[in-house]
Parts: C-alpha cells; structure tokens; sequence
C-alpha cells in the first residue's frame, strides 16, 4: 500500500488536474456546458436510452440530468421519445444535428489533447488512458459505499455572506 505522502502528492495532482478540465471548458462552444457534453458522449457511445440509465452513467441525480437534456433538447441536439414499453417514460436520441456537435466536440477536444501531449510516447498516452479507467472504475465500485474520511483535525468557523451593494 502507498505511503501517506504518495497519497497527498496525488491529492495535489489531482487539485492540479483541475487546470486541464478548464482548458477543456474553454474550447467548448459557449451553448455546450461540460454535462452537456458529457451527455452527447454518453448518447454517442452507448446509444438510445432512458433518462434514468443516462442519470446512472453521469452518477448524478434525476433532476441535474434532467436539465442537462431539456438544455439539449431545447437546441435539437437530442429528442425524447416515448418509450414503448413505458409511455411514462421517454427514450433520448441523438439528433443529426446533436451529432454534427458531437463530431464537433470530439475534433476540437482530440486536437486539443494532440497538441498538449504532443512529446508524449504512444505507449505513455495509452498508460495515462489506463491509469485514469482503473481509477475511474475504482471509485466506481466504491459509490454504494459511504466514504472513508478521517475525521476533519479542525473544525471550520461559519462564514456569512454580506449583501453585494448595488
């Protein structure tokens, strides 16, 4: 097992990993948030499904992916269809134009990534993609679980928001 210090190092990498998550954010099209884009790539690989499906892939609640499609659906990048078997629910599709985004998305996030690792070895890129699936999957199979946190060594004072002038 790793030494506490590996762990912290990688708390920092981690904090520091935020910087690449933004620059990511900032090559999106100002009308595609990251879940809106996460929703498209979730569409894309996996197909049609139902909202409650697509809610389980993104591990966050009905109402967040809830909104994330009525914003997609809303510039006709995806439809909701009745699901047959279900008529209360409804199915979610790529649009042809969701997927023109999509393919828009990909190509500007793929060469993004070209450029910025582009004095990586093949072999290290396909070690990062490795690397990050096993941690991804850890913490995966670990979502049922309550965390493990050590008790905080502090405790926080309460803060108060003071009224913006206007």
């Amino acid at each position: 097992m790793a030494e506490r210090a590996q762990y912290e190092e990688l708390l920092r990498q981690f904090s520091a990993f935020g910087a690449v998550k933004r620059e990511l954010g900032r090559i999106m099209p100002s009308d595609c948030t990251s879940g809106s884009a996460a929703v498209l790539i979730l569409l894309g690989r996996y197909g049609d499904m139902r909202m409650s499906r697509l809610a389980e892939l993104l591990a966050v609640d009905m109402s967040v992916t809830s909104r994330h499609v009525t914003h997609l659906a809303e510039r006709g990048w995806i439809d909701r269809s009745p699901d047959p078997a279900d008529k209360r629910s409804r199915i979610l599709h790529l649009t042809p134009t969701g997927l023109a985004q999509l393919e828009a998305l990909s190509e500007r996030t793929t060469q993004l990534l070209a450029e910025r690792l582009a004095d990586w070895s093949d072999e290290e890129v396909a070690q990062l993609s490795r690397l990050m699936e096993r941690l991804r999957a850890s913490f995966d199979d670990c979502r049922a679980l309550p965390p493990r946190l050590p008790p905080p060594a502090f405790e926080l004072e309460p803060t108060t928001r003071t009224p913006a002038s206007t």
